[in-house]
């Protein structure tokens, strides 16, 4: 047995993992290649991290795979992307089935590639019945946006006598999210050696424990995912309240 394995606490597996997948462009870089070629090679560190965490008992996996930023990039990265989306997608939707994993999206999907949209929501639907674990692609994300949106769509309700301005509260928000079906984050990885969260789920961050490695996202393998879960149950996670506390509730 892998002696990292054996370091990790099965009782105190992080619930919702989300991961930056960072560093694609500078791997294919430091390869003297074009910048698609490490989007190419990332699926490996994806599969092989989706495989590993739900091994361990993690329930749900979020991985940030195109920002509404990214939109800026040139059209033929954009277009790379979309187009290895789409065929990843189509690929992968057997051993979704075969693995019990439920496909889920958050983001303003609706700008995506009509191709994109119909290959993305037919592998939702096929997985829905799947409870193993919940693996959620961020897909024209961006965290801001989505704040904005859901107080876009809370005040229509309260200008429209749907709902009382006393009655919002954290529920409210949360039912209002891209990530309305997903509970808060536990543990986030971001690779590449950035130390930053870039617009990437700001509110359901708000007590999660942060990972940071200088691994670039292609190279990502279980080895990693074990470090980040260690540190992670090295942490006392205390909500707001003191370390007696905590202890005094154990």
């Amino acid at each position: 047995m892998d002696k990292k394995l054996q370091s990790i606490n099965l009782n105190k597996i992080p619930n919702h993992i989300a991961v930056i997948m960072d560093g694609n462009g500078r791997w294919a870089k430091n390869k003297g290649m074009q910048r698609v070629f490490g989007h190419r090679n990332a699926l490996t560190a994806i599969r092989e991290t989706a495989d590993t965490a739900s091994e361990l008992g993690v329930k749900y996996l979020t991985m940030y795979a195109f920002s509404t930023e990214n939109w800026n990039r040139p059209k033929f990265e954009v277009d790379a992307l979309m187009s290895l989306l789409i065929t990843t997608l189509k690929k992968e939707l057997p051993e979704f089935q075969r693995k019990n994993v439920k496909i889920n999206s958050i983001g303003d999907t609706q700008s995506l590639p009509k191709s994109a949209q119909k290959v993305l929501n037919k592998v939702i639907e096929e997985t829905k019945n799947n409870t193993k674990i919940t693996l959620s692609f961020a897909l024209s994300y961006g965290s801001r946006e989505e704040i904005v949106n859901t107080i876009k769509n809370i005040s229509k309700k309260v200008v429209n006598k749907e709902l009382d301005i006393e009655k919002i509260d954290q529920n409210i928000i949360n039912n209002h999210l891209y990530t309305f079906n997903l509970p808060d984050v536990d543990l986030m990885i971001r690779t590449s050696g950035e130390q930053r969260i870039s617009n990437f789920l700001l509110w359901q961050m708000a007590y999660a424990e942060l990972y940071f490695t200088e691994i670039l996202w292609p190279d990502f393998r279980k080895e990693n995912l074990f470090d980040a879960i260690i540190d992670y149950q090295n942490r006392e996670r205390r909500f707001g309240k003191t370390s007696e506390q905590i202890k005094t509730n154990e």
